[in-house]
């Protein structure tokens, strides 16, 4: 990949990520936040900092997902710009969607952090679209565009418990 195509992605899926994700984790959340009651807030503690903390995780294993569909995938995470090559790399060593995890972390972090029960409830919702969009869509198009290649890959990677074990390239 060239340094200008390879540009050219980079800044295209931080676009995405800033119309799509940002939507999703940002502007979403925060008119939830607005519209909440008091009777909506979580009881305050240590939780908040575990929140904190799976925000920042989520956040990182988005952006480096990102960079790994732009530099390995040579595409974007935009289902119009899909990556032209299988990324088993980074993070999908581990788990078929570290992308999607990545986001629910933020979005549970954030409902930590915030003491939101609306917050728990819309990440909930979330994951099912994930999962739908992922079983409905996502894997048929893959296995269509990567075949077997992409067949093996999901017999050793599991969707979406990440495998903690170092023996990932069998």
């Amino acid at each position: 990949m060239n340094e200008r195509s390879h540009a050219a992605a980079i800044a295209k899926a931080l676009l995405f990520t800033i119309l799509v994700p940002g939507t999703v984790t940002v502007y979403v959340p925060h008119r939830i936040l607005l519209s909440r009651g008091p009777a909506d807030a979580l009881p305050i503690g240590p939780l908040r900092y575990l929140g904190a903390a799976l925000l920042a995780a989520g956040a990182a294993a988005y952006l480096w997902c990102a960079w790994d569909f732009a530099s390995a995938g040579r595409g974007t995470p935009a289902p119009i710009d899909p990556p032209k090559r299988l990324v088993v790399r980074g993070l999908y060593r581990r788990v078929r969607n570290p992308m999607y995890l990545g986001i629910l972390l933020v979005l549970s972090g954030e409902a930590l952090f915030f003491r939101s029960r609306a917050l728990l409830g819309y990440a909930g919702l979330v994951f099912l679209f994930f999962f739908l969009f992922v079983v409905a869509y996502e894997e048929p198009a893959l296995t269509r565009k990567f075949g077997e290649e992409y067949e093996r890959y999901c017999d050793r990677v599991p969707r979406w418990i990440p495998r903690l074990s170092r023996d990932l390239e069998g």
